[in-house]
């Protein structure tokens, strides 16, 4: 019986919650030029340019990224690497898993023999339903945040102080936030006319988050059908309409409730719940705990 190949990277829709990366080598590396060999990965690489250039080949596409951008590396895809900077092009390397799921005692152990292929030792990509894999588009701009929290990571690393496999794990979910917040960015900035309209609406919407912002409101806003409305509102969002409001809502809901002393049913009104009954089940259906107790809790931490 012939098997087809397993696409890889393997993909898994896994909620953000359930996250825990491995971090497997992390380090600066400073080198000439030069044309390293091909060579797949068990775990999935980072890699940021500081200075100098990079170039990538995968699947048949070239990336050549500048000081500032970075590349995330699948597990399993062959790919070759070009340093191409004189004297020398700086870089931040990464070696991690999703899911926390892989051994890795030496170097060695991340890079693919090919001649001795361990088809079940490739890590899973995890993806979440609000976000595309972070390898579809691999170059990312890197933020100032992010570039902190990559050299954070290093140093961590390097130190092995104690409880820093607890730190790095925190720091590597700050890397992949960003670069998930980034994706938002790149959809709005390479959006058409009409996803420049989406941008300017999901703007009026965090300013006057407790207007009628019906599916029917929302549509005649942008001029377009209910249904399409929504189809391009969760491409450059990465939620529907309704979702990205209540985020919007709970997120002004909690700071109120911490900053203010005002009555939980004028907090209600001024997020879009004039019905405190209401504002109460949504609030602790996404919180875990009701605004009263939120609100508590909250002066106690």
């Amino acid at each position: 019986m012939n098997h087809r190949p397993i696409p890889l990277p393997v993909r898994k829709l896994v909620p953000f919650q359930e996250w825990s990366p491995a971090i497997h080598y992390a380090q600066f590396q400073t080198v000439a030029p030069r044309l390293f060999p091909g060579r797949r990965l068990y775990d999935f690489e980072i890699l940021y340019v500081c200075h100098g250039t990079l170039s990538v080949a995968m699947e048949h596409i070239t990336y050549t990224l500048s000081p500032g951008q970075l590349i995330v590396l699948p597990s399993g895809v062959y790919h070759e690497n070009v340093t191409l900077a004189v004297p020398t092009t700086k870089l931040i390397g990464i070696h991690f898993d999703f899911l926390g799921e892989l051994n890795i005692n030496r170097e060695e152990d991340m890079v693919v023999n090919e001649e001795e292929v361990m088809g079940e030792k490739f890590a899973v990509e995890a993806v979440d339903q609000t976000c595309s894999p972070l390898t579809e588009e691999p170059v990312y701009n890197a933020s100032h945040e992010c570039v902190q929290s990559m050299e954070n990571l290093i140093h961590e690393f390097s130190m092995r102080p104690l409880g820093y496999q607890l730190v790095c794990r925190g720091l590597m979910l700050n890397i992949l936030a960003y670069l998930i917040r980034s994706q938002v960015y790149r959809r709005i900035s390479g959006a058409s006319v009409h996803g420049q309209k989406v941008k300017e609406l999901m703007l009026d919407m965090e300013k006057v988050p407790a207007a009628a912002w019906t599916n029917s409101i929302i549509a005649e806003r942008l001029g377009m059908s209910g249904d399409y409305t929504s189809k391009l509102f969760r491409q450059i969002a990465g939620i529907p309409p309704g979702e990205y409001l209540r985020s919007i809502r709970h997120r002004e809901a909690r700071k109120l409730l911490q900053e203010t002393d005002w009555p939980i049913e004028r907090i209600g009104e001024l997020v879009g719940y004039p019905d405190i009954h209401y504002f109460s089940r949504v609030f602790t259906a996404t919180e875990g705990i009701s605004p009263r107790g939120y609100r508590k809790l909250s002066r106690v931490l």
